[in-house]
């Protein structure tokens, strides 16, 4: 597959493009549905841990990475920063709820 200047041109436009439209939806969330968000954002995280693993095992070329591969290595470490640190912050608004209702029953 080779580059054109065309094609150059429509990913990044794509990828603007999906950065703008980001940051509108998310800014526009409540914060009450910031936890249920980051489930989603997990499992789509765990997504590109998936492919960043089945890409980075077959890109090699005469035994070297290609850039696909490195490409697939920082997706993969991302991914997994993302996902745990998703886990750890979900993990603590289930504490802090659970201890809500443990104030509420023990008093």
């Amino acid at each position: 597959m080779s580059l054109t200047l065309a094609t150059l041109v429509a990913s990044i436009t794509v990828f603007v493009l999906a950065i703008f439209l980001g940051f509108e939806l998310i800014s526009k969330v409540p914060p009450t549905l910031h936890t249920p968000l980051m489930s989603g954002a997990n499992a789509i995280s765990g997504i590109t841990i998936v492919g960043a693993l089945i890409l980075s095992n077959t890109e090699f070329q005469d035994g070297h990475p290609g850039l696909a591969a490195w490409l697939a290595f920082a997706a993969l470490v991302m991914a997994t920063i993302n996902v745990v640190g998703g886990f750890m912050v979900t993990n603590r608004m289930l504490e802090m709820i659970a201890g809500k209702k443990n104030r509420k029953g023990g008093a």
